[in-house]
């Protein structure tokens, strides 16, 4: 029971922040379903040690409430020996934890992720409204001046048409129509009625110049709209794998280990670079004289060249060892940003074992907690359990 309430409680703290990526966008019942279920899995590992605290709490402050540990310490048994039934069963729990956070998390939050991915990148759900422009469609523009409450019959339809992306060059204007879908969704049908088609010509000779115009009267006219556009489309979860919240403990310690192998591999590439880089640009600088070959023994051989070299050569040592700063605090910033994602790895990583030991705690403080508050129920061990859980967490 007090399980499915911090569950609960976790899962509306998701919902709360993700319903309006889900409201208006004419999800199927399953997706919501399937996605709902599998961010109520991802609370668990943390759900868990707070119901092992509170249900230790309220198991032992009711036996504390009624006597009974009174009863039973009267009888010769300890604290601890009255515990070890439920130590034995809480040991059980903290391993199926740690399975849990290991083995079927990664699994469930990639599944999540994706189908939230999934989710937002959804467009709207068809929606239109009496008097207002409607652009959801690809390549059209549709304002309707009045949708019966059925949301089949149409009155003053225009559509304007921008497939052909040259602009408003093809408008469609009719009394009155109706409107559906196919069965598959596919399409949206708007059947007109008593209207009027108006087209620029632009793909015509001198275009620009006459500007051809035609007008086409019609009866009844057919108009179909793709709507692939509003359909999910399922993102390949391949591109989700390599997220530190994906991985089992095994993987998470081999990435850690090739993260550092890389940037031990940088460090060591990066300074043989730099050092061609800055004394290579070096031998350009005796080219500037070619009677000097090696520098001056004694003094500064600077003196050997003319003003406007020496010029020209501290213009070249100053933008060097600019470029080469440049260059440094680059690999530096690089490298601190590898560095702390290898810290999320390793949290992600000891968060595995953490949050399982956690139960094993929250066993330890709500036990001996319970007997000391001696009350029952959900009154009192919440608001306990509640607050140590928030200093826990």
């Amino acid at each position: 029971m007090t399980l499915f309430i911090s569950i609960f409680i976790l899962f509306m703290q998701f919902l709360w922040k993700w319903v309006d990526e889900l409201v208006g966008k004419g999800l199927d019942s399953s997706v919501v379903a399937e996605l709902f279920a599998y961010s109520a899995l991802s609370t668990v590992p943390l759900a868990l040690p707070m119901a092992v605290l509170l249900s230790s709490l309220m198991t032992f402050g009711n036996l504390a409430e009624h006597y009974e540990l009174a009863a039973l310490k009267s009888s010769g048994l300890s604290l601890y020996r009255i515990m070890l039934p439920l130590i034995i069963f809480i040991v059980f729990v903290t391993a199926g934890a740690y399975l849990f956070s290991n083995n079927l998390l990664p699994k469930t939050n990639l599944k999540m992720i994706s189908t939230l991915f999934d989710i937002r990148q959804q467009k709207p759900a068809l929606n239109l409204k009496d008097g207002v422009f409607y652009n959801e469609i690809d390549g059209y523009s549709i304002r309707i001046r009045k949708i019966s409450k059925d949301q089949r019959s149409l009155t003053g339809v225009m559509i304007y048409d921008h497939t052909d992306q040259l602009g408003n060059t093809s408008l469609t204007i009719a009394e009155k129509g109706e409107m559906y879908t196919t069965p598959d969704q596919t399409y949206l049908i708007i059947e007109l009625q008593n209207g009027n088609s108006y087209t620029e010509m632009t793909n015509q000779q001198n275009a620009a110049l006459t500007r051809p115009f035609m007008r086409t009267q019609f009866k009844e006219q057919t108009v179909r709209l793709n709507l692939e556009g509003f359909k999910m489309i399922r993102a390949d979860q391949d591109i989700f794998k390599e997220n530190h919240q994906m991985l089992n403990g095994q993987q998470l310690l081999a990435q850690i280990d090739t993260m550092r192998e890389e940037i031990l591999n940088d460090r060591l590439e990066f300074f043989p670079a730099m050092r061609n880089a800055y004394f290579g640009r070096s031998r350009d600088y005796w080219k500037l004289h070619d009677s000097l070959k090696t520098p001056a023994k004694s003094g500064d051989f600077m003196t050997e060249f003319n003003k406007d070299e020496r010029i020209r050569l501290y213009e070249m040592a100053l933008n060097a060892a600019r470029n080469c700063q440049a260059a440094a605090d680059s690999k530096i910033t690089e490298i601190e940003s590898e560095n702390k994602m290898i810290l999320r790895y390793e949290i992600e990583y000891w968060r595995k074992y953490t949050l399982a030991v956690a139960c094993l705690i929250m066993f330890f403080v709500g036990a001996p907690l319970g007997a000391i508050v001696r009350k029952g129920g959900l009154g009192m061990p919440v608001v306990v359990s509640v607050l140590l859980f928030v200093i826990f967490w």
